[in-house]
């Protein structure tokens, strides 16, 4: 079979961000695990969203596993292929956007020419609807420049600097250029003459402005001719509908049903955004929770023990446990003095992919995880390969049903990126599938 769009993220809350899009705009979409190791075998699927750990990894990983879902995507027949990062442009002097992008580009380049609009790529990491936007190149959080969003105190991928094309140049050898607001605003035709007058120079990467839902519009209509585009989740919003006027596209209803949901309620939280620190202590008003500590859980597992005994003690169908580790920068900062980063982080995504294996094989099927790496841990300790994309829960945060082993029925499952969703998200995610849980 063929599909219409590959994607490539970077990570597993951003691929699910991105395949909820599709999925609220009409596409039957599936998000892998990896890359699979065969052929797509569903007939029913518009759109393959392939979810790697490549965000925080060596450039040279990233970049090898980045061609490695590209050859595979391109075995199933995509007509084009997205290279999905944060809205918030998580990434390093180093990279890893720039290398990805500019690995992918060239592979395209080179394995199809005739197709390829010229080596050029555009960056639209803009998603509005959730307060990501880009003007003359600054990416804003809310109105707030990015480095004064609480992005600058990321424990990972530190941002520091809202210039889009500052950050993405010293990523690659090749120019970035901007397709800035005022000739976006004259529509497609302006914006795609833009482009190519910018690849007649050689600029090879390209920021896109993006303030509201018709800029992203008017770039799709711009971007759709492109073998490869990049950036955020809010381009899945308004592709679709330009795949659709070109008859690539069949539609299609009730694009996110998935099977009815059972088993007890938990929240699994890793992350130490803002906006999941603010869920957190909601849940902790009215719901119980138990803190698990990276400088105890490095003594010993007896902390994972407890939690496991705090779980299985409460869990029920209707009233959701919450497990978190997620601190405030100043916690987070301490334990990665005594334990170094990268040790801290291990030690909580250890931990929490024991605590998910344990507890949905004992009965948990309805499952919330908070922030990227934690997610990641947590699908690789359950083995999850594949997730049906269901319908929306916030912005950029849909359920999902899996398989997984030791259990009948699918289990449930919501992977939530840091940044996203209101401050009553773990109790409204419950709610929203018809039983259980209420704020």
């Amino acid at each position: 079979m063929s599909i219409v769009l590959g994607a490539i993220a970077d990570d597993f809350t951003g691929a699910t961000d991105l395949a909820n899009n599709l999925v609220r705009a009409g596409m039957r979409c599936i998000q892998t695990i990896g890359v699979p190791d065969h052929d797509l075998d569903a007939d029913d699927v518009d759109a393959v969203v392939v979810a790697l750990k490549s965000r925080s990894c060596p450039a040279e990983q990233a970049v090898n596993d980045s061609l490695t879902a590209l050859a595979w995507l391109q075995a199933q027949g995509a007509r084009q292929i997205f290279f999905k990062y944060c809205s918030t442009f998580d990434s390093t002097p180093r990279g890893n956007i720039g290398p990805v992008a500019d690995a992918l580009l060239e592979r395209l380049w080179a394995t199809q020419q005739e197709q390829v609009k010229g080596e050029q790529t555009v960056m639209v990491p803009a998603f509005p609807v959730n307060g990501r936007t880009v003007y003359q190149g600054h990416l804003f959080v809310g109105d707030r420049l990015l480095n004064d969003s609480g992005m600058q105190h990321h424990p990972l991928n530190p941002m520091r600097d809202a210039d889009l094309v500052r950050v993405l140049a010293q990523q690659t050898p090749h120019p970035v250029g901007l397709l800035a607001h005022a000739t976006l605003d004259q529509g497609a035709e302006a914006a795609q003459a833009h482009l190519a007058e910018l690849r007649r120079k050689g600029i090879r990467h390209v920021i896109c402005d993006t303030l509201d839902e018709n800029d992203l519009t008017v770039l799709a209509e711009t971007l759709v001719d492109l073998a490869l585009v990049t950036g955020g989740s809010g381009l899945g919003q308004t592709l679709p509908e330009v795949y659709r006027r070109r008859g690539w596209l069949a539609p299609v209803a009730n694009a996110g049903q998935l099977a009815p949901s059972s088993g007890a309620a938990l929240v699994l939280s890793g992350s130490c955004s803002r906006a999941t620190l603010g869920q957190v202590e909601h849940f902790l008003t009215s719901h119980e929770g138990f803190a698990l500590d990276p400088l105890t859980l490095a003594d010993s597992d007896t902390q994972i023990e407890e939690a496991l005994a705090f779980a299985r003690a409460r869990l029920d169908e209707t009233t959701p446990v919450l497990i978190y580790a997620s601190a405030s920068p100043e916690q987070v900062e301490q334990a990665q003095q005594r334990l170094g980063a990268a040790q801290a982080g291990e030690l909580v995504e250890r931990a929490m992919a024991r605590l998910a294996r344990e507890l949905v094989g004992t009965g948990v099927g309805r499952l919330v995880v908070a922030g990227g790496e934690t997610s990641g841990a947590v699908v690789s300790g359950l083995g999850v390969t594949e997730l049906r994309i269901g319908e929306q829960i916030d912005p950029g945060v849909p359920w999902t049903q899996t398989q997984v082993a030791g259990r009948d029925a699918p289990l449930s499952l919501a992977l939530k990126s840091g940044n996203f969703g209101g401050v009553d998200f773990f109790t409204r995610a419950f709610a929203a599938l018809g039983q259980g849980a209420t704020s």
